[in-house]
């Protein structure tokens, strides 16, 4: 069996800093609603459009027709690559983003834009926050225009049943028609289900399901495909760590399961991998370590939903698996909004 490389933890006492190394040693055109169009050309403009929709009240001044174009190109491309991306590293990581876009594009501001930074988001784009439809957009956009270097995993909120409670489908019914929002399902269904990095790190949106035993599981999932209630599917996009468990558990969401620290070493040692990168809760400071640093805990969306007072993190793994967390604090009066902390 092939070796996978090691990625050992070291924790230094200063508060601002903590660190992940790697052992140095291992070290055209189509056809479409535009009529024959430069698909570039196009993707540029509506990337360029998003980017100004901070200062537009109203949002993002893009058409109908244009978001869907948008679905369309990124929903092929996810579907030609696999349900289990294989990354290489250095590649910027986050969790949930839940439509708070102006965040989304300050950690953008802060690493550089694609293509000169490479990307792997964990899920969770839309509901509960105000500017779903741009978040949304924004990312796919990214993905259809860099599909090599702009990565995009399903969450558990990447499902039609949820939008319909937490928000989605009210933003996309009220700004532009139901319509749009099947096509964004749609996409949904195509998103791949977890990556690994570098053969070393595992990410997914929720975490571990009691299924899953091979990588081959993960990589032999057909799409497009629903959320079912049960199996793999729903338990990476859906399952917690639990410091009070010792095996596998119910979850109090009433959805898949809680496992223990002695599931995630388990789960390691099996792969040959050494830390799994996982969203999915709301953590104080944007990332919290589970399992002796076996697991992280990453969440992107600072001050969440207006009742929350965390923090945002966006995890960056350089080539030689050096990682630095960008935090967004949470807003507070005369006090800087971003700021670096090394892992």
């Amino acid at each position: 069996m092939k070796k996978h490389p090691r990625v050992s933890v070291t924790t230094k006492t200063d508060d601002e800093s903590i660190s992940i190394y790697r052992n140095p040693q291992q070290q055209q055109s189509r056809r479409t609603s535009f009529g024959i169009c430069d698909q570039n050309t196009n993707l540029d403009d509506i990337i360029d459009r998003l980017l100004q929709a901070p200062t537009n009240l109203s949002g993002a001044n893009l058409h109908e027709y244009e978001i869907s174009y948008v679905c369309i190109l990124a929903r092929e491309i996810l579907l030609a690559q696999p349900s289990l991306l294989e990354l290489e590293a250095p590649v910027n990581v986050l969790g949930d983003i839940h439509g708070q876009y102006h965040n989304l594009l300050k950690y953008f501001n802060s690493t550089g834009h694609p293509p000169l930074t490479k990307y792997l988001f964990l899920g969770d784009y839309v509901d509960r926050g105000k500017k779903s439809i741009e978040t949304l957009t924004l990312l796919l956009a990214y993905k259809a225009r860099y599909p090599d270097s702009f990565f995009l995993l399903r969450g558990n909120h990447e499902s039609s049943s949820l939008n319909l409670v937490y928000g989605f489908y009210d933003e996309c019914k009220r700004r532009y028609t139901i319509k749009l929002w099947r096509t964004f399902v749609d996409c949904y269904n195509c998103l791949p289900l977890a990556a690994i990095i570098d053969k070393s790190i595992f990410c997914c949106h929720g975490g571990l399901s009691p299924s899953l035993f091979d990588m081959d599981q993960l990589r032999n999932i057909e799409r497009p495909c629903d959320v079912p209630e049960t199996g793999i599917i729903c338990d990476v996009l859906w399952s917690d760590p639990d410091t009070a468990r010792i095996g596998w558990g119910n979850n109090e969401r009433g959805v898949s399961f809680t496992f223990g620290a002695d599931v995630v070493s388990a789960f390691l040692l099996r792969h040959g991998f050494t830390l799994i990168c996982r969203a999915h809760q709301v953590v104080e400071d944007g990332y919290e370590f589970f399992a002796k640093r076996q697991l992280l805990t990453i969440f992107s969306a600072p001050n969440y939903c207006g009742e929350f007072d965390n923090a945002g993190a966006m995890l960056c793994i350089d080539k030689n698996l050096l990682c630095t967390f960008r935090i967004q604090k949470p807003f507070k009066k005369h006090h800087p909004q971003s700021q670096e902390k090394k892992i």
